[in-house]
C-alpha cells in the first residue's frame, strides 16, 4: 500500500468521524450530549468535544456540570437535567388477567424529539430539558 493511499484511507476516516460524532448545526450541548451517549461514557468526553467545536470561551463548562452533579456525561442526565415532561412518554395503566394494574412511569421516547436549537457559542440546554431540582447552583 502507498503513503498516499493510506494517507487518503485515514482522511476518509476522519471525515467520517466527524460527521459520526461532530455537533450537527444548532444543536444545543444537551441534545449533541445524549446523542452521544450512544457511544459511551467516559468522563466529561462529549461535552468537551461540543465546547471545543462550539463554544470554545465556555471554560467553566466543566466546573458548572459537576455543580449540577454530573462529573461525567451521563450524570449530566442521571443528576442535572431531565426532559421536559410534554416530551416524555406519559405514565400508562395496565391491568393484566387478574386485575392487577401496573403503572408505568413516564420514560424517555424510543425517538427522541429535535433539538428546539441553541445560539452558536452557547452551552444552554433547549427548551427540550429543563434543570433538576436537587439543591445544585442554578445553569
Amino acid at each position: 500500500m502507498t503513503n498516499l493511499t493510506i494517507d487518503e484511507t485515514e482522511n476518509y476516516l476522519r471525515r467520517l468521524a466527524a460527521q459520526l460524532t461532530d455537533p450537527h448545526p444548532g444543536e444545543c450541548l444537551l441534545c449533541y450530549v445524549y446523542r452521544m451517549l450512544e457511544h459511551g461514557c467516559t468522563g466529561l468526553r462529549w461535552a468537551s468535544r461540543y465546547r471545543d467545536l462550539r463554544a470554545p470561551r465556555a471554560t467553566a463548562l466543566e466546573r458548572r456540570l459537576g455543580d449540577k452533579g454530573g462529573f461525567c456525561d451521563c450524570e449530566i442526565f442521571m443528576n442535572g437535567f431531565d426532559l421536559r415532561s410534554e416530551f416524555l412518554v406519559p405514565e400508562r395503566e395496565e391491568v393484566d388477567a387478574e386485575g392487577v394494574v401496573t403503572i408505568t412511569d413516564p420514560m424517555y421516547p424510543n425517538v427522541m424529539p429535535h433539538c428546539l436549537g441553541a445560539r452558536r457559542g452557547s452551552t444552554r440546554p433547549c427548551g427540550l430539558w429543563a434543570a433538576r431540582r436537587r439543591g445544585w447552583a442554578a445553569f
